[in-house]
């Protein structure tokens, strides 16, 4: 493996277009609803707003969950 800029530089490019294509679905699925589940809670005033997505958490850990059991399984 080859270490140095030319690594370091891959890296950051990976990590740059996960955040990316990461920020992509997060635009995606909000755009449908999914970040107004019922049970995430918001709170809210005149100037200020609070929000706590319970249900969007759990939702989504048990997705990637599953996913990464996939993964573990067809990797053997």
């Amino acid at each position: 493996m080859q270490d140095g800029p030319g690594q370091i530089g891959r890296i950051l490019i990976l990590t740059g277009l996960a955040m990316a294509a990461a920020g992509t679905l997060g635009v995606l699925l909000g755009r449908v609803g999914f970040f107004r589940l019922p049970g995430d809670l918001q709170f809210g005033g005149r100037n200020w707003r609070i929000f706590v997505p319970v249900t969007t958490c759990i939702l989504l850990s048990a997705v990637l969950t599953l996913v990464m059991w996939l993964i573990n399984l067809l990797r053997r």
